[in-house]
């Protein structure tokens, strides 16, 4: 079972929660155990100590009974009452009697004058003598004193009573010893182990009676020596391989001297009981973890069996077998799963039927598509191949589609390529080998002839374009339209169907170009279109490498002579060829779309030009051609804008030329991209007016500032009265519509003068110079002599 599995992780996660949780459970029950038993332990400790405080008690009372009864035995009196030195020897009979009888360590009697009399032992008496006389006025006001005594380190509990006949004649004096006997007592009593100690005044231990063994008792009094200060509660000592609760009683004090008794539970028995119940806990927990692992493996396997088979499923739905059966009889969250399965499995695979179906057809006129008509043409081909057959292909483009469907509206335009459609088929349902038509895009048709020949696809060609001769009707309107025809056909012009739709498209955009009807491909029509792929490569690598250049041509205000501009132009200067003039590559490059990099490298180069000039206080306005695929890019403001900022030029120091046929194209996209370009604040000129064939209404809606009439009317304008009168209407005409007017193809001084009187207002041309590179300008500018032109 891998980790990263959702039944592995299903199973962790059950086991890990059951983990911490135990584990929680144990260490709080851990814990309530050891408190429940430090408690307990504590209580029995505390109760040890009353006991063992009543233990003496009773040894005291029963002292003071023993003592009474001495002290109130006649003879006992009768000899006190004398002096001879045969009552003193009855005294100490009597003392030495009466403390074997009771088990007292000494006995002696202390007379009224605080004199020890007699004593059984003149030893303890020396040492117990300033303890009972201190004891004697208590003993005489309460009949009776008792306290603890320590005498050479051993403690005594002593017992002081009066004799009196009636009066006080003298005191008796009992100690008895707490030794062994007073601590096997208090074992059996209570259960606690009981040490007796004493400490000198040097704070010294010494053992004097205990229920432990000799090493353990030796282990205790290692402890306490490191202790310092006894601890008022209860606290724990080691006694090697268990460990005691002990509890320190006082028992009395004698001359700096202390005597304690340290009670002491084993932590071991005393939480023996609880032990027992964690091992219950700990084996509870274990099987509950054993049972938790197979319920969660169970569960898990629950789980995750069915996501499992639902991805098997999904291997399958993405291997295209949408047959593959998605039950599950559950009614839980996975079962909903798997309905949503088999719901999804339906809708991809009518998507998939319906992709497939847009994918190879088309949905305008309902006949393949450009990628179902290779498949056919490739299945043809491999048949002709088998049987030494041959196999034809007619593409077909519609002419003056894109007028139709700019002026009368893209659903008139669908409506007339379904007529086609349905021409075509017509036409080509009774041959003998069934044709096949597709349309490939756009206004683009081809169509398959299987098992024919040159002669029969030239014949067919032919009767398609008598077919689109006749007018055709769409809502009320008659449109005519005709079609070029491109023909090419296996083997003699290619071996696969990529190479055959090739090499048709090629014949068929020379038959629109030659306006032939139909063409079929021959290798001599291959070369031009060879020559303008060698011609494209050649312009990006100049790009690249830098080949081309910016050239400039300076424009002057005509009636002060002062340089008020000039025109970006372009020059290749190409490695093998030299310089490459732009009348060589410029329509080349608009044909194929590449005229926008030129313009963007043109721009770019004026915008650092007008950059460097400014910082020489030379202010000109740039004037930059933009060609008809240049407005229809929608996202040339952008680009312009970028550059301007690029190089921190101005907007307004820019002019954008624009001839009125690249308008014409597409009115309404050339509109909007002008718009834009203006409202960033470029100048706009029409270029070359007079010479296309807008509309002058259209024209007024253009946000244009400058008309430049078109050099072929400057040029002749001298010596020709029509030019001349058509550039004085072309000059009134911008004056009249708020425009300034600029004329090119300047040549000589006449030229300059006459412009002038007519009121026209910049001019460029050879006269004032030729297109010269752009670092030349500034020192052109400089050299200028304005004066002596304007005289």
């Amino acid at each position: 079972m891998r980790f990263r599995s959702l039944e592995s992780r299903i199973v962790t996660l059950f086991l890990v929660l059951l983990i911490v949780v135990q584990l929680v459970g144990l260490i709080v029950i851990q814990r309530g155990i050891d408190s429940n038993a430090r408690a307990a332990i504590a209580s029995e400790l505390v109760n040890g100590s009353k006991v063992f405080a009543r233990l003496m008690d009773q040894n005291a009372q029963n002292l003071r009974n023993g003592a009474r009864l001495l002290s109130r035995d006649a003879g006992f009196l009768s000899a006190i009452g004398n002096t001879d030195d045969d009552d003193r020897a009855t005294i100490e009979s009597a003392l030495a009697n009466h403390g074997r009888r009771i088990k007292a360590a000494m006995t002696m009697l202390v007379s009224p004058e605080r004199k020890v009399v007699a004593s059984t032992s003149d030893a303890q008496a020396a040492g117990l003598e300033h303890m009972v006389i201190a004891m004697l006025d208590k003993a005489e006001q309460e009949d009776g004193a008792n306290g603890v005594a320590i005498v050479e380190r051993l403690p005594y509990q002593v017992v002081v009573v009066p004799v009196k006949a009636p009066v006080t004649i003298g005191f008796v004096v009992m100690t008895f010893p707490l030794d062994e006997r007073l601590a096997r007592d208090m074992q059996e009593t209570t259960a606690l182990q009981t040490l007796l100690l004493t400490r000198d005044a040097n704070r010294r231990w010494l053992p004097v009676a205990s229920s432990l063994g000799p090493a353990a008792v030796e282990r205790i009094m290692l402890q306490l020596q490191g202790m310092g200060a006894l601890p008022t509660e209860a606290f724990d000592v080691d006694i090697g391989g268990d460990k005691l609760s002990v509890h320190v009683t006082k028992i009395g004090e004698d001359d700096g001297n202390a005597a304690v008794a340290m009670l002491g539970r084993s932590i071991d028995e005393a939480t023996a009981e609880y032990s027992r119940l964690e091992r219950w806990l700990l084996g509870l927990t274990v099987a509950g973890m054993i049972v938790c692992v197979i319920a969660s493996v169970v569960t898990a396997k629950r789980i995750a069996q069915p996501l499992r088979q639902l991805a098997d499923t999904a291997k399958k739905l993405e291997q295209g077998d949408y047959k593959v059966d998605i039950g599950s009889s559950r009614a839980d969250e996975i079962g909903e799963l798997a309905h949503a399965f088999g719901s999804m499995r339906d809708g991809i695979a009518k998507r998939e039927q319906e992709i497939r179906r847009l994918a190879y057809w088309d949905p305008l006129t309902n006949l393949p598509n450009r990628a179902q008509f290779l498949l056919l043409l490739n299945d043809a081909i491999g048949e002709a191949r088998k049987r030494g057959g041959s196999v034809y292909v007619l593409m077909m483009d519609l002419d003056r589609f894109k007028h139709v469907n700019d002026v009368m509206g893209h659903s008139f335009g669908d409506a007339l390529l379904k007529q086609v459609a349905g021409r075509l088929l017509q036409k080509l349902a009774n041959r003998r080998h069934p044709a096949q038509v597709a349309r490939l895009g756009g206004d683009e048709f081809a169509v398959l002839l299987p098992s024919s020949d040159l002669d029969q696809a030239v014949v067919v060609a032919a009767e398609i374009l008598q077919v689109l001769e006749s007018p055709l009707s769409l809502d009320e309107q008659m449109v005519d339209i005709g079609a070029g025809i491109g023909i090419a056909g296996f083997p003699d012009n290619g071996l696969d169907g990529e190479e055959l739709l090739g090499k048709s498209e090629i014949a068929m955009y020379t038959a629109k170009q030659r306006n032939e009807g139909a063409v079929v491909y021959e290798d001599a029509i291959d070369k031009g279109s060879q020559q303008s792929l060698s011609l494209l490569t050649e312009l990006r690598r100049a790009v690249e490498n830098n080949e081309l250049r910016l050239f400039v041509q300076p424009k002057m205000t005509l009636a002060t002579g002062h340089v008020i501009g000039m025109e970006a132009l372009v020059r290749w200067q190409h490695p093998l060829r030299g310089n490459v003039f732009p009348d060589q590559f410029i329509p080349f490059a608009e044909q194929t779309g590449f005229i926008r990099v030129i313009t963007h490298w043109v721009l770019e180069r004026s915008a650092e030009l007008c950059h460097e000039l400014a910082q020489r206080g030379i202010h000109l306005k740039v004037s930059v051609n933009l060609s008809t695929r240049d407005l229809l890019d929608q996202e040339l403001p952008f680009k312009f804008g970028e550059i301007f900022m690029r190089h921190h030029v101005s907007p307004g120091a820019f002019c954008l030329e624009i001839t009125e046929s690249a308008i014409m194209d597409d009115p309404v996209r050339a509109q909007q991209t002008l718009e834009r370009l203006h409202s960033m604040g470029c100048d706009l000129s029409i270029d070359d007016f007079g010479t296309g064939y807008s509309s002058l209404a259209y024209l007024k809606r253009l946000p244009v500032d400058e008309l430049k009439i078109d050099k072929s009317f400057v040029l002749n304008m001298v010596n020709d009265v029509g030019d001349a009168k058509i550039v004085r209407s072309t000059i009134d005409l911008g004056h009249n519509m708020g425009l300034r007017v600029v004329a090119e193809g300047i040549e000589s001084e006449a030229a300059w003068n006459i412009l002038a009187e007519m009121g026209c207002d910049q001019g460029q041309g050879y006269y004032m110079s030729r297109p010269m590179p752009a670092g030349e300008l500034a020192s052109w500018v400089e050299n200028w002599k304005a004066s002596a032109l304007a005289e």
